[in-house]
């Protein structure tokens, strides 16, 4: 999977390949999704959520840029697998998912995987969790309309921030970089994840 799906695609940094290498991605699906675990595709979990393409992965774990020391917090846990990517990389992770069963099952699994430092906590993760912040790296892993003011306040300086901007189909990725009170900003390739749910994104259809 490394090789011919992310190291072909110009992935290079040592530390995320790694991590994708060591990461069991069949741990984080169901059993009727097991034998696609490791193609290069995104792949349906509970409550209408998916587990990223392992190539997006990598490519939004690489635009952090993230040092030994950091501390990173992850907006959409959905099955853990993107959390114990960035565990292997930061010092600590905090990621955030707002269906309580799939946050229940993920921490259960990375627990028993061994991936100890990672936080998982229910929320509202377009609001962040301001009382761990500042963050030197904010992944989302959910397609945003606009990025959401709460996250670029809760990055460090130097921090670099993460999402997927677009509508409800399509987007593209978004590296927002801090310095001070000044945000650059550089946009990526285009990419479809399912939409961010939150008082500073989509609203909550669902009934």
């Amino acid at each position: 999977m490394v090789d011919e799906q992310i190291v072909r695609r110009g992935i290079a940094d040592a530390r995320v390949l790694r991590a994708m290498r060591e990461v069991p991605r069949h741990a984080f699906v169901g059993p009727r999704e097991a034998s696609a675990a490791y193609w290069d595709r995104a792949l349906p979990i509970e409550q209408g959520q998916t587990i990223s393409q392992p190539y997006m992965v990598a490519a939004m774990t690489e635009a952090l840029t993230l040092g030994e020391r950091a501390r990173v917090l992850e907006i959409g846990t959905g099955s853990g697998y993107q959390a114990a990517v960035l565990s292997l990389i930061a010092d600590h992770v905090i990621s955030i998912e707002r269906h309580e069963r799939l946050a229940s099952v993920a921490r259960e699994r990375l627990e028993r995987l061994g991936y100890f430092n990672v936080s998982v906590l229910v929320g509202d993760g377009t609001l962040g969790w301001p009382e761990r912040a500042p963050y030197d790296g904010i992944l989302v892993t959910a397609g945003a309309p606009a990025v959401p003011a709460t996250l670029r306040e809760q990055l460090a300086d130097s921090g670099r921030l993460v999402i997927p901007v677009g509508d409800e189909y399509q987007q593209h990725l978004l590296v927002i970089t801090r310095f001070g009170d000044r945000f650059e900003e550089r946009r990526g390739e285009a990419c479809a994840f399912v939409p961010l749910i939150g008082r500073q994104a989509w609203p909550d259809r669902s009934g």
